[in-house]
């Protein structure tokens, strides 16, 4: 390649191209949901959200059959899954979005595939540290870290009964992660990034998939229950930002373990 146009081309293509790899598990649960929403029988004798949780099921178990994710990064996921499952039964208890169809494959009313949506932020972010080869600089002690991620899940049942400390958190991150530098290879430079803003991209696009999943009336919020869809309210970009934490903390835990972060603080 010659010239500086060329060169930012072919690394935005690059970037674009390993982003969308590191995102296989969570494409191909928003491919799953619309080709399901569209195409899938209405007299089928397996209901849609159960045939979603095998195929989330059968995903996984070739992500790991093929080596695109290792064991502990799985372990991880399935910490993430069985949080994530936990904070759906109690948000559709107390009314926050409803899953409008039946399923055999259930815990009190919530669909398995459910856990497996969580499950695809992890598996995304432990995907993507590896694929960019992540390095820090100025990389926040990891208990910190933990201390921020354990506020924020209680925060998320706490505030049906008590006051809403998002505001709080919300600054606690900037506190902690606006000091440091996500340094990421999407070719052969590096390029640097605030860890911040990576945090709030990533969780932008999320918002964009929670769109597609109501659209594809995977699960519903207050409003989306009528016949006519309406786009989910820019404030849950927020709470997606703070859920982002938490998986970010519980992968950068694996890669602490084994020694996988690169921290060149200066």
């Amino acid at each position: 390649m010659r010239g500086w146009f060329t060169q930012f081309l072919f690394e935005f293509i690059s970037f674009g191209v390993k982003q969308a790899w590191a995102c296989l598990f969570g494409g191909a649960m928003v491919v799953l949901l619309l080709a399901t929403h569209f195409f899938y029988p209405d007299d089928a004798p397996l209901g849609r959200y159960d045939f979603l949780t095998l195929s989330a099921l059968a995903i996984q178990i070739a992500l790991l059959a093929t080596k695109l994710e290792s064991w502990e990064e799985a372990r991880v996921i399935l910490v993430f899954h069985i949080v994530g499952t936990a904070m759906e039964i109690f948000k559709t208890g107390a009314g926050s979005w409803i899953y409008p169809e039946d399923a055999f494959l259930r815990i009190a009313g919530v669909p398995l595939f459910s856990g497996f949506m969580y499950a695809s932020v992890g598996s995304y972010i432990a995907r993507v540290w590896r694929i960019f080869d992540f390095r820090f600089v100025r990389f926040p002690p990891l208990w910190l870290q933990g201390l921020l991620a354990l506020a924020i899940y209680i925060n998320f049942f706490a505030h049906h009964y008590t006051i809403d400390i998002r505001l709080g958190l919300f600054v606690a991150t900037v506190l902690i992660y606006g000091p440091c530098l996500l340094w990421f290879r999407p070719d052969e430079r590096e390029r640097p990034m605030p860890l911040v803003v990576g945090l709030l991209l990533v969780a932008l696009f999320i918002w964009f998939a929670e769109n597609i999943g109501t659209y594809a009336r995977a699960w519903a919020y207050p409003g989306q229950d009528g016949e006519s869809w309406t786009p989910v309210s820019i404030q849950k970009l927020g709470s997606w930002y703070l859920l982002m934490i938490i998986s970010f903390v519980l992968v950068a835990g694996v890669h602490r373990r084994g020694k996988g972060i690169k921290d060149q603080s200066r």
